[in-house]
């Protein structure tokens, strides 16, 4: 007979795979603020969605300071969402976050300042966002995508691809295996600003060859 799994231990589980230095699931569900967050933001969505708002924005303040994670009440986060560390994470109230989903500390998923209604980033399943990355806007963040250490996103980023520099560029992973939020190295990612410069390195070099060697032509010539 399958074993059920619940909400609270598919979570645990999600920090047991994705964390190294994880050691038993009574250690993150003690001491892991990622944790603490979601518990508490669980209780302050219900009372959200109950009308509740003043109590469900105390559940969050609380959080907010006990944890240093800032999720808005309004919220919607989906299962086994693993904050690494997390200081620094602030979610706005109309933000979605999917299943599976990787965030590390400092991320942001807020807004512009200048949409009404829906003003934050929907993430899909599956997403990994790096350390200090800043998702802005109500756009759509694609299944299996992942975000840069970083990067500032301000606009839609397709499933399976990758988020890079400021403002973020997205650089499909076009015949290379997908990137999934398991695989956690933020470092080693192509950064297409950084491609189209080396490139331009390289012609002005070209360029400068074959200036002198013009120059040196005409001084035998001469």
């Amino acid at each position: 007979m399958k074993k059920r799994v619940t909400r609270l231990g598919g979570l645990l589980a999600a920090y047991q795979r994705r964390d190294p230095a994880a050691r038993s699931k009574l250690e993150i569900f003690m001491l892991y603020p990622g944790v603490h967050a979601i518990i508490n933001h669980r209780i302050a969505h219900w009372l959200y969605l109950h009308h509740r708002f003043f109590l469900a924005r105390c559940v969050s303040q609380w959080s907010r300071f006990w944890t240093g994670i800032e999720i808005h009440p309004g919220a919607t986060i989906g299962r086994r969402l693993v904050i690494d560390h997390g200081m620094g994470i602030v979610i706005g109230e109309t933000a979605e976050v999917g299943d599976d989903c990787l965030l590390y500390q400092g991320v942001t998923l807020g807004g512009t300042g200048k949409d009404k209604g829906k003003r934050h980033p929907t993430l899909g399943n599956n997403v990994l966002v790096g350390s200090g990355a800043k998702v802005l806007g109500p756009f759509k963040v694609g299944d299996n995508a992942r975000i840069a250490a970083g990067a500032v996103v301000l606009r839609e980023v397709p499933p399976n691809s990758t988020a890079v520099g400021v403002p973020a560029q997205v650089v499909r992973v076009a015949g290379k295996p997908v990137y999934y939020a398991d695989d956690v190295d933020q470092i080693h990612m192509d950064n297409p600003v950084q491609e189209e410069l080396n490139a331009l390195t390289q012609r002005i070099e070209q360029l400068e060859t074959e200036l002198r060697q013009v120059k040196e032509t005409k001084e035998r010539t001469a």
